[in-house]
């Protein structure tokens, strides 16, 4: 059994957020083949907790604590220097060397860096001979594009700024890698496109979802207070995506809902919700739950599942465990991009006007025949395609150069 190096710009357990629950299996994968070293950054206190799950996992580990507030601090730096505020906000002399001890000390035979922010600390390594494999996930660069294209100045300039330092880093980064992973063959083909990429070295890796875990058919208690049908949003609510969203269908579509359905609420679940989301549980029929235990019984409990982002990249891994739930989905186009579904058989896909989104939720209220149908639907073909030993068979051949 060889040794490898695992980086991830975010512990990986527990998962319970997009990034975490790909570093989560992509390591559990791992683990099963190697002997890991695992160097992460622990942005969450309460994180530290989960620490032995994974020293029991890996052959050693480095917990890296990052202060979200000390680290943007540290990443203005990066203005001063001409770098990527990304790289300016990773940065850590203890984790760097630990990467080099770690390399002396054991015959690394890989590295798998989970994200670009994590390049750096495997790049430190002198002479290192092994095969590295960088898991981009999606394209940060194009992301931080669309987020200049609603932002008002200055911070327009500073992510655009961030868009194109990103896009020359994720180049360089990949240029000097084995091989370069994506979330879907969509964010892949968006990579290959770029000039100078050696496309043959970029895959397709995707995500799974659990379905045991998230398996609808389970009794679940109502989290709800007594009323109306739920119309249910997951996910980490200070993600900027994730608060655009919510803000835009509790002012374009949920209106529009309640003119037909006047008990119907939205209910907003996941942690850290900053202070427009909260302000948006002052709305009538808008629940704001902040951290959940368990997110599987807002989801079983909800009448319909909405994933109305405009800002998004890769998959979304809130349509997935819905639709594993057996949940009724309504997306938009850019929350469907990546998924492996069939619009109107396997979930609804809505237009860019909230008009449109507002209409099609209203269709599964009021026809719960072929809601639940949908969500039928849906779940099996999460069982087919979905499973994330499925999704990851070709790991361990990218890793190991087949």
């Amino acid at each position: 059994m060889e040794d490898l190096l695992f980086l991830a710009h975010r512990i990986p357990y527990p998962p319970d957020k997009g990034d975490k629950i790909r570093s989560w299996h992509l390591l559990r994968h791992l683990a099963a083949r190697y002997r890991v070293h695992l160097g992460c950054f622990v942005d969450d206190p309460q994180d530290h907790e989960h620490e032995p799950v994974l020293r029991a996992l890996c052959e050693s580990c480095h917990f890296a604590p990052l202060n979200p507030r000390m680290a943007k601090l540290g990443s203005l730096r990066g203005l001063l220097t001409g770098e990527a505020l990304t790289f300016a906000w990773f940065r850590d002399s203890r984790l760097t060397r630990w990467v080099k001890e770690t390399h002396v000390a054991r015959p690394i035979a890989a590295q798998v860096v989970f994200s670009s922010s994590m390049a750096p600390f495997a790049e430190a390594v002198e002479g290192f001979r092994g095969r590295r494999i960088v898991d981009f996930i999606d394209l940060d660069s194009d992301k931080w594009r669309q987020y200049a294209e609603s932002a008002g100045q200055p911070m327009r300039w500073i992510y655009r700024r961030e868009s194109r330092l990103l896009a020359r880093a994720e180049l360089a980064i990949a240029a000097r890698s084995s091989a370069s992973l994506f979330v879907s063959e969509a964010e892949a083909n968006l990579f290959r496109r770029r000039p100078g990429v050696a496309a043959e070295h970029v895959h397709a890796l995707g995500n799974g979802v659990d379905l045991d875990y998230f398996n609808g058919n389970r009794a679940y208690p109502d989290p709800y207070p007594p009323g109306g049908p739920v119309l249910v949003f997951t996910g980490m609510m200070d993600y900027r995506a994730n608060v655009d969203a919510v803000r835009w269908f509790a002012d374009q579509v949920f209106p529009a809902v309640r003119a037909r359905h006047a008990d119907v609420r939205f209910a907003i679940v996941g942690a850290r919700p900053d202070e427009r989301v909260r302000k948006l549980g002052e709305g009538a029929g808008v629940i704001i739950t902040g951290r959940v235990a368990d997110v599987r019984p807002y989801v079983a409990h909800a009448a319909v599942a909405v994933a109305p982002l405009r800002i998004a990249r890769g998959i979304q891994n809130k349509v997935l465990e819905a639709m594993a739930m057996a949940r009724p989905v309504v997306a938009s186009a850019e929350a469907f991009e990546g998924i492996d579904a069939e619009p109107g058989a396997d979930l609804l896909v809505a237009g860019s006007g909230g008009e449109g989104f507002a209409e099609l939720v209203c269709r599964l209220l009021e026809n719960p025949g072929e809601a639940a149908g949908l969500g039928a639907r849906g779940r099996r073909l999460l069982s087919g395609r979905y499973t994330w030993e499925r999704r990851l068979a070709p790991l361990v051949g990218i890793v190991e150069g087949a």
